[in-house]
């Protein structure tokens, strides 16, 4: 099976501009995440905010492998993670809690990106978390938080202590034993920070495997890391530069998440 023989109706025509917009780079962020192999089948998830709504969120159709997801299969629901529109699929049940937590109180992240990759979920056991031994790790570490396991995310006790853990401002969350996340302003955002979240684990775990010391950045450079940001990108950002790129590579393989 693969995305051109699911035969899902397009809704194209059944939703604004703004929000098919939407449908189709959160559709591209899953089909990346699977072309980078940081998927696990079907157990994680990317959310996006429906544009012009506070309380209504698009996220992936619980069975489908991310590399099936396309613009019209992403399911619409609302902030308790109930289906607002018709879908034969059904939403993991413990797929939003985390996400819907984030999205009450963090107005700013249009999208969260959520992962368990093997690099990450590494880094997350380790005690120390994410070092400073990599250009990469400056920008991470100078907009990170932490937050311990509590069992497979079910439970609505635990969201008042994530999102107190996560900050008002921090766009990347380790997840202890767990895996990452990462928010943005845009899919693209959110995917671009979670790009350099998992190379930054990548690098960490190879660089420990070599048995050596380790050198680290001068904490006065983590500090600047923000500036460093905005002076490389042009004040653009690195999803605004990086993502038509990425949109193009998915495009020459196989266009059909824009469906």
């Amino acid at each position: 099976m693969n995305a051109r023989t699911l035969e899902i109706p397009s809704r194209e025509h059944l939703v604004s501009p703004e929000e098919w917009q939407v449908r189709v780079d959160l559709a591209a962020a899953y089909r990346l995440v699977a072309a980078f192999k940081w998927d696990d089948l079907v157990f994680t998830h990317i959310s996006a905010r429906v544009p012009g709504r506070h309380d209504q969120f698009l996220i992936n159709p619980y069975g489908l492998m991310f590399d099936e997801i396309t613009a019209s299969s992403l399911i619409k629901i609302d902030a308790q993670g109930n289906k607002v529109d018709e879908s034969p699929y059904d939403v993991n049940p413990a797929g939003f809690t985390i996400h819907s937590a984030i999205h009450a109180v963090r107005h700013d992240a249009q999208c969260v990106l959520h992962v368990h990759s093997l690099n990450g979920i590494a880094v997350s056991a380790q005690k120390q978390g994410v070092l400073p031994i990599s250009q990469q790790s400056i920008f991470v570490l100078s907009s990170l938080s932490y937050h311990d396991y509590e069992g497979v995310a079910l439970r609505d006790d635990e969201k008042p202590r994530l999102v107190a853990d996560l900050g008002p401002d921090n766009n990347y969350l380790m997840l202890r034993n767990h895996g990452l996340l990462t928010l943005g302003r845009s899919v693209a955002d959110a995917f671009l920070a979670m790009y350099f979240f998992e190379t930054v684990c990548t690098i960490q775990v190879r660089a420990m495997a070599g048995g050596t010391e380790l050198t680290t950045v001068d904490p006065r450079i983590v500090a600047d890391a923000q500036a460093q940001a905005r002076q490389a990108t042009r004040g653009m950002g690195a999803g605004a530069l990086a993502w038509p790129g990425l949109l193009r590579r998915l495009d020459r393989t196989d266009p059909s998440y824009r469906t």
